[in-house]
This record gives C-alpha cells, sequence and structure tokens, in this order.
C-alpha cells in the first residue's frame, strides 16, 4: 500500500539527554519522538489518550516498525510528521523525522494502533470521526 500524504506535523528540538555515548539520538528516543507527535496531533482533534481511556476506550500500540536513516544529534530541530490510514481495526500511522532545516529523512517508521473497547478489540467512531473531519479542513 501506498504510504498517504501527511496530514499533520510536529516540529522539536533533540536534548543533550537524549543522546548516547556516539552523540546520537539514542534509538529509543524515535519512540518517544513518534509517541509525543500522536498525542499532540490527537489534541489537534480535541481528543487526548486520557480522556478515551476515561470512557472506555485504549488505544494501544500494536506493532511498530521503525527504519533509522541519519543520526539526529543534540541541539538539532526536526519535524515530525504524520499520514494515517484504516486497516480494518487498525488504525495506521505513518510518522517520519526530518532534520531541520535541510528536510533530510532522519526516521521512518509505521505504528499500528488498535482499540481496545471496554477491553475487547473494536472500533473507535470518534477518532475516525475526527481525524475524517480534520482531513477535510473542518477542525
Amino acid at each position: 500500500m501506498k504510504k498517504p500524504d501527511y496530514i499533520f506535523e510536529y516540529r522539536m528540538e533533540v536534548r543533550d539527554y537524549e543522546c548516547d555515548l556516539q552523540g546520537i539520538v539514542n534509538n529509543a528516543n524515535y519512540q518517544h519522538y513518534t509517541e509525543h507527535t500522536r498525542h499532540m496531533f490527537l489534541h489537534r482533534l480535541g481528543m487526548s489518550f486520557a480522556e478515551l481511556h476515561d470512557r472506555g476506550t485504549d488505544a494501544v500500540v500494536a506493532e511498530m516498525n521503525m527504519r533509522f536513516k541519519k543520526p539526529l544529534r543534540s541541539d538539532d530541530e526536526f519535524v515530525s510528521r504524520l499520514a494515517f490510514a484504516r486497516e480494518g481495526l487498525r488504525y495506521v500511522f505513518y510518522q517520519d523525522i526530518f532534520r531541520l532545516p535541510d528536510d533530510v529523512m532522519a526516521f521512518s517508521s509505521r505504528v499500528d494502533i488498535v482499540c481496545l473497547v471496554g477491553g475487547r478489540l473494536g472500533r473507535c467512531p470518534e477518532l475516525e470521526e475526527k481525524i475524517e473531519s480534520f482531513t477535510r479542513g473542518e477542525l
């Protein structure tokens, strides 16, 4: 399947403590960057994972595929871009990170999210409706 177009982006900066002995961002921090981007995307939709949880829906990572392209270093600025697709009960987030100002891809990932509704695998119509409204420019 072809990756859809980016629908959201969020700018960040590498902090010193995120780097390892080689002076590059430790690989685990890329997961933090992508998770924070998803959280900010939900906030942009007027939602949060905490609110979904309080209403009985838990959106959880089912699978994540990561590709490390170019290392980020301390004080690098970058933009985390997000594209979205649905595959059955999976909410697929394609998330790529680009170093700024040269816009070089540093990291690429596919994050599959599933929703547990009342403890059972299910759909989250509220999330789907908000994303559809957002992509139509209504939010």
